[in-house]
């Protein structure tokens, strides 16, 4: 396709971004924040992935749909992504819940789509993409829109090999040669693998493109019926027969040898997918000049590290990300993401963890395969990740025996409580 049709393309095409996600299952970090806005490798949120995408696609009208305590979301994208040109019809709007069809929140993906309808009426474009806030991944969106368009879909589907014993938490699809979706399972106990492969599953990315008139007549519909109000649950399953219904494969910009699409819906997967980061050639490429990924990021000195008596004390880190503002004073960290303004001081101790905004080690303080929030103070003398039947009566420990420690939480030197 060239440059001119692509452009075309994508100037008729209205991108919703859905950010409302609790993110239970990511508790304690989702106390104050909503999912997508949760704080990843060191300096960006978790949106910043999808929206980086869509810049780098050529996206230019996007609406991002909150719920679930926005504040800290709305205030990082009116900070960190107000680079649209409102002359040009460039734009990225945030819109809560606006009570138009009913006095509910959002009660389904596809409901959250139903009571911004007025959206697609004053906008009026030939189609529409919808994506999920809280996915790392790098993907070229306007491929998925060039496919759905040269298929004649009504709804095309982006999709992912991943193992069938994973499967069970996704929309498992099924296609025949042409790539047209034949079956749809929504989470199922049993999924049904490849033909080809009985270890792997497609599954939905919850990524779609849709027509807008079809879109418009699938939501309408549902609202009038009594269901979950789900595109997989409902959406999909119905629309598969009668309509013209194609998965899309995912098309990996990350260019590595292994596809990488995460969901860190749960502590453990958000630690492994962070750390992953401090490794010499990690899976994920943060340094892709070809495909940046943008946030917003406040001003900071660089950080530094401080002390060099050997023997005694020295300031060091190794295999780790350590963001502007921070200050390594005498301690050592190591396999650790440090954000910005974060200080350890000297004789510490920090490894396999993650140190969020304005946090403070104290001296003599150890902390091993924790998570640490924004402005938390770990007194001298402190442990974290040492003893676990411990830190389970102060903190959060994931199944994993990942150490959480909420945001602005105070604690006691020397007791084995929380105050």
């Amino acid at each position: 396709m060239d440059v001119s049709s692509r452009l075309s393309l994508l100037r008729n095409t209205l991108t919703i971004v859905l950010a409302g996600g609790q993110g239970e299952r990511l508790y304690p970090l989702t106390k104050d924040r909503a999912k997508p806005a949760v704080p990843f490798g060191g300096i960006y949120r978790i949106i910043d992935f999808t929206l980086s995408n869509c810049v780098n696609s050529g996206i230019r009208k996007i609406l991002v749909l909150t719920q679930y305590k926005s504040n800290s979301l709305e205030r990082h994208l009116a900070q960190g992504w107000n680079i649209f040109h409102n002359e040009l019809n460039e734009f990225i709007y945030t819109s809560p819940p606006q009570f138009r069809s009913s006095r509910d929140w959002y009660v389904g993906t596809a409901d959250a789509i139903y009571q911004n309808i007025y959206h697609l009426q004053d906008e009026r474009p030939k189609r529409v993409l919808i994506l999920a806030g809280d996915h790392v991944y790098k993907m070229d969106y306007g491929k998925m829109i060039a496919f759905h368009e040269e298929r004649g879909a009504d709804l095309t589907i982006s999709a992912v090999e991943i193992e069938r014993g994973k499967a069970s938490s996704f929309g498992v699809v099924e296609v025949d040669r042409d790539h047209r979706v034949i079956g749809f399972q929504e989470k199922p106990e049993k999924p049904r693998a490849l033909p080809n492969d009985p270890s792997k599953c497609f599954v939905s990315m919850g990524i779609y493109v849709f027509r807008t008139e079809e879109l418009v007549r699938a939501v309408v519909e549902d609202a009038k019926t009594d269901s979950a109000h789900d595109f997989g649950k409902n959406i999909i399953p119905r629309m598969i027969r009668p309509k013209r219904v194609f998965a899309y494969r995912f098309e990996d910009e990350n260019r590595k040898e292994d596809q990488y699409w995460r969901d860190i819906g749960l502590i453990d997967t958000y630690w492994e997918a962070n750390i992953d980061l401090t490794q010499v050639s990690p899976v994920f490429n943060l340094y892709d000049r070809n495909w940046p990924i943008r946030t917003y990021q406040k001003q900071y000195p660089p950080a530094k590290t401080v002390f060099a008596q050997e023997g005694e004390r020295m300031g060091a880190a190794v295999d780790s990300m350590v963001s502007s503002g921070s200050i390594i004073s005498g301690a050592r960290v190591e396999r650790s993401i440090l954000s910005p303004g974060v200080h350890i001081h000297s004789y510490a101790s920090v490894s396999e963890s993650i140190l969020m905004d304005g946090v403070e080690v104290g001296r003599h303080a150890k902390i091993r395969r924790a998570i640490i929030d924004k402005w938390v103070h770990v007194p001298e003398h402190f442990e974290v990740g040492y003893d676990l039947e411990q830190d389970r009566r102060r903190f959060t420990v994931s199944s994993g025996g990942i150490v959480v420690i909420p945001k602005g939480m105070p604690l006691w030197s020397g007791a084995e409580s929380v105050v």
